[in-house]
């Protein structure tokens, strides 16, 4: 498979159409299934505040300084963000009882549903492009996909923080 992808610099010492370009190409092909498939769950919310709900869903459930933390951001944004969502009935602060100046984050009833639906749109948009390849490529792919998820356990880089 190979794209032309003119406004891609080459990099230095690398032929064009590497392997690199490649994987390039593909991630930037899902992450744009991805988040089409997150806009199309209402309602539409952005990048980050998705990140935070889909954070605070997962167990043992937050407080507002390990969010911050998880998603690289400072306290204050970290307090609108979820203001925000509060707002939008996706999630509730609370005041944890053994101290009260520590605020708990718990996703809401309605913030599982959207998380659910926005689940469900990336499963049938992934689907439907696992459909279009021939079985061979499926095979090939998970393949490779085992391979990269074993590379990367090994190497395991630190992820960027979100501003």
């Amino acid at each position: 498979m190979t794209t032309d992808v003119p406004d891609r610099p080459q990099r230095a010492g690398h032929p064009p159409d590497t392997l690199t370009d490649q994987v390039l190409d593909a991630v930037e092909s899902v992450v744009s299934l991805w988040w089409a498939a997150a806009s199309a769950a209402p309602p539409r919310l952005p990048t980050r505040q998705l990140l935070a709900l889909r954070t605070v869903r997962r167990p043992p459930e937050l407080n507002l300084t390990a969010l911050a933390e998880h998603l690289g951001i400072g306290l204050p944004t970290a307090s609108r963000l979820c203001g925000r969502l509060e707002a939008a009935g996706l999630l509730q602060r609370t005041v944890q009882p053994h101290n009260r100046r520590e605020v708990q984050l718990v996703i809401t009833s309605q913030g599982r549903r959207l998380l659910a639906d926005v689940t469900e749109h990336r499963s049938q948009g992934l689907t439907g492009v696992l459909a279009a390849m021939t079985p061979g490529e499926r095979a090939s792919l998970k393949q490779g996909l085992h391979a990269f998820h074993r590379a990367h356990a090994r190497v395991r880089p630190q992820p960027p923080r979100l501003g």
